[in-house]
């Protein structure tokens, strides 16, 4: 079973579609109407283009790339499937999200992406030097998308979507 979730993110209809058939896998959207297209697959006839959006696969640790980390906000919309293969997360441009650094001399993560973490949960725990463990708890109740791994330095940030 696939552990990693999906990512597809808004593209243009070019790098989606080539002579009426899915170029990759991808989402076309049309008002209420969701087509799903695996590699080679039959543009739907019921689909206008011009009135629909074009969400092709990304590889799922790129994230962070249509994240503006200045304005903590989506820069493209994005859906996350999970990795149960039912639950998906739909994120608009301009969504808001929280990004919450991990930083300590260990690290502990506590929850993961698709997990729900309201205020007074704790979704990861460091231990200091001196052996002392401070639980980390978001501003605001919402669900994590994204655990992004610093490669420079051995820190995390969590990327938690707000609830209304």
């Amino acid at each position: 079973m696939e552990r990693v979730p999906r990512l597809y993110v808004e593209r243009s209809k070019e790098e989606c579609i080539e002579e009426n058939a899915a170029r990759e896998e991808c989402v076309v959207i049309q008002d209420n109407v969701e087509v799903w297209l695996k590699k080679g697959e039959p543009f739907p006839e019921f689909v206008d283009p011009s009135k629909a959006k074009f969400l092709k696969k990304e590889v799922y640790d790129r994230f962070y790339l249509y994240v503006d980390r200045m304005e903590q906000k989506m820069t493209a919309d994005a859906i996350l499937v999970l990795p149960d293969g039912r639950t998906r997360i739909y994120l608009k441009k301009g969504d808001e999200l929280m990004i919450l650094p991990v930083e300590g001399f260990t690290k502990t993560l506590i929850a993961n992406v698709g997990n729900r973490v309201r205020t007074g949960d704790a979704f990861a725990a460091v231990t200091t030097r001196k052996g002392e463990v401070h639980y980390l708890k978001p501003p605001k109740a919402g669900t994590v998308v994204f655990i992004d791994e610093i490669t420079n330095s051995p820190h995390y940030l969590y990327y938690i979507l707000p609830e209304e």
